[in-house]
């Protein structure tokens, strides 16, 4: 059983598809019910198993009920992958809000922790479990581009990553980073300049996520992938400043 946040688009959607289609049962969360229905009835017309349940995952107490209602139908999770993900137009020292901080830390750092802490004590109880979050290329390397607020929260990230590896592999559990750079979702209208189709055909496309995020779930209990850093070959950050 694997439960993906973020899932009614982008990498998300991407990883229940990869999932779903090496046999897997995903439930998809987002904030988005319309989105998540469309990839859940996807999955169930490519032959995989699906169903969709709402959810912001910067609210702490929906989170837990979200697991609570995965749980208490299917009895177990043994996968969590963490993809629910946003930034704001407005990411520079110059025109950077204290409400566009607050809702990074909620979603991007607030929520990824919520989701770990809602499925641990089943993952405890099983001795097994693997968890995906979903960083950046933001969340190792630091540049203007992306804005404060998001470096931090996906830096954040990497370190809680790490921080649960050190506690909880002892209970057989295992978590993975994974830091994508430049990535073709819809995410990208959020930037102040958007980039061209041309830019974005040599980006990494989101199903290039879908089966890291599979690969890394396929691997036996005794393997924890750390993290994975990964880029588009032409890789924009390395040739131009973005």
């Amino acid at each position: 059983m694997a439960w993906v946040t973020g899932g009614g688009s982008g990498i998300g959607e991407a990883g229940a598809e990869a999932l779903a289609a090496d046999g897997w049962t995903v439930v998809v969360s987002g904030r988005r019910k319309d989105a998540l229905d469309t990839v859940a009835a996807k999955i169930a017309k490519d032959g995989g198993a699906a169903e969709a349940i709402p959810l912001d995952v910067s609210v702490a107490a929906d989170v837990q009920r979200t697991a609570d209602q995965i749980l208490t139908k299917h009895g177990r999770i043994d996968l969590l992958v963490n993809s629910a993900g946003v930034n704001v137009p407005k990411r520079s020292w110059n025109d950077l809000e204290l409400e566009g901080w607050d809702k990074l830390v909620e979603i991007n750092l607030n929520g990824v922790l919520y989701c770990m802490r809602a499925v641990l004590p089943a993952m405890r109880k099983q001795q097994d479990g693997c968890i995906i979050n979903v960083s950046s290329w933001a969340g190792r390397h630091v540049s203007k581009m992306p804005g404060p607020a998001y470096t931090t929260t996906k830096h954040a990230v990497l370190a809680l990553t790490h921080s649960f590896n050190m506690d909880e592999c002892v209970n057989g559990l295992r978590a993975c980073c994974l830091m994508p750079g430049e990535v073709a979702t819809p995410i990208l209208k959020l930037r102040p300049v958007v980039p061209s189709e041309e830019e974005q055909a040599r980006m990494l496309q989101s199903e290039d996520l879908g089966r890291t995020i599979a690969f890394i779930a396929s691997m036996p209990p005794r393997v924890c992938i750390n993290e994975v850093l990964i880029s588009p070959t032409h890789n924009r950050g390395f040739i131009q400043t973005l």
